[in-house]
């Protein structure tokens, strides 16, 4: 992955604009973490009552609920992507819960098609549901109990491979939905509610184990996610570290939305896909709910400029913005910031729409398919022109040196296919 390096001038920080209190800004910031960390949180709890409820009596409406409740779940935590990049204690404790493409053979069966153990991932088949005792790296594991700590501390990220993702959203999507067979073709998995039912009703064997594997990788996400949630409250790691320096903090909020804007969505998570024409690479590729991801990576990045969030229950956390300090240093800047960070949503907004009216992501990314390469790239356009915004913004503010992360797929796409 590239990185972008902007480098600005420390000669602007003096004149960095004094009616404009930096401290609120921050704490602004910090409010909206700590009720998106919180938000996620709550429907995680609300997803592992459903999931309790799915295996304690399994049927095709649990299994519908759990879904349901799984895709509720996505809304708050992507609205808290534009965190990372720039908090450490975010970037760190990520992967945990968020990591994606994964190998889902690790965890499960998969269909034929599916392939093998390869040079890259010896593990890519190991199914875990259906092997109490394996070994890896040399040393023979008992997984005869699938904990939450055989997920964290064994599975995920085993061998030292990435793909062997274990733990987080994406293992419980897989586990819900099962693999999405259809390719470009509508149809997101079809798991049956019968892969957790009891006795000579269960199909693909070991329904028992797949419900411990499911309750340990969802109890697993709440925990995580209660861990998050206290990094942002008054006194907590995140927040402390994000307040205790103005100059460094403004620049974390500038680093996670041009990382989030620039490298990660634009680049990783949709101009890839559309070079590639591979439907693996959705970011919600089992549940076929990538348009919503996408949606809410970049309502997130609106949401720490202007200083607003809305909470699952409706209400408002708002305070002094990040746009009002930039429009006290160039209102000019404010202003085409803030209007391209609308025309992006836009974008999203029809992206969204077309995949809730039958035309999903997937079938948007097959090669030839104008229309989808235009409504993706229409987005990806968006994110790169409010990216350069973002740019001009931190040179008003005479931000430090700055780096947002970059993507080959924009920086060097020749090199997506070496």
């Amino acid at each position: 992955m590239k990185t972008l390096t902007l480098a600005v001038s420390m000669t602007a920080l003096a004149a960095a604009p004094a009616l404009a209190d930096k401290a609120a800004v921050l704490d602004t910031y910090a409010d909206i973490a700590q009720a998106a960390y919180e938000d996620s949180l709550t429907t995680a709890t609300a997803l592992q009552t459903a999931v309790d409820a799915l295996i304690a009596a399994p049927s095709a409406e649990a299994l519908q609920a759990a879904k349901t409740a799984w895709l509720q779940a996505r809304v708050p935590y992507q609205q808290t992507e534009v965190f990372r990049f720039g908090n450490a204690i975010v970037d760190d404790w990520e992967g945990k819960v968020n990591a994606w493409p994964l190998d889902e053979g690790l965890i499960d069966y998969v269909d034929a098609a599916y392939g093998g153990a390869t040079d890259e991932n010896q593990y890519a088949v190991l199914n875990v549901v259906a092997t109490p005792e394996f070994t890896l790296s040399g040393e023979t594991v008992d997984a005869n109990d699938i904990t939450p700590e055989l997920l964290a501390s064994t599975l995920h990220e085993a061998d030292a491979v990435e793909s062997n993702v274990a733990t987080g959203y994406h293992a419980i999507e897989f586990m819900l939905w099962g693999q999405d067979l259809n390719g470009h073709a509508a149809g997101a998995g079809s798991r049956p509610w019968t892969d957790y039912a009891g006795g000579d009703a269960c199909t693909n064997g070991n329904c028992d184990r797949r419900g411990a594997y499911l309750k340990a990788a969802t109890d697993l996400l709440v925990s995580d996610l209660e861990w998050m949630a206290a990094q942002w409250v008054d006194g907590g790691d995140a927040r402390t570290a994000l307040t205790e320096n103005e100059t460094a903090g403004i620049a974390t909020i500038l680093t996670g939305m041009g990382s989030l804007s620039y490298g990660e969505q634009a680049g990783e998570r949709m101009k890839l896909g559309v070079m590639l024409n591979d439907p693996e690479e959705e970011h919600d590729c089992f549940s076929d709910n990538t348009h919503n991801s996408h949606y809410y990576d970049a309502l997130g990045i609106r949401n720490v400029y202007v200083g607003e969030y809305i909470r699952v229950d409706g209400s408002i956390v708002s305070g002094t913005s990040l746009s009002s300090l930039v429009a006290a240093a160039d209102a000019g800047v404010d202003a085409e910031l803030t209007n391209k960070l609308n025309a992006t949503m836009i974008e999203m907004s029809q992206m969204k729409s077309a995949a809730e009216a039958g035309f999903s992501y997937d079938m948007m990314l097959e090669r030839g398919n104008k229309e989808g390469e235009a409504l993706i790239m229409a987005a990806v356009d968006a994110l790169i022109d409010q990216t350069r915004s973002i740019e001009r913004a931190v040179a008003v503010l005479g931000a430090d040196q700055i780096e947002f992360e970059g993507s080959d797929s924009l920086d060097n796409p020749g090199a997506v296919f070496e």
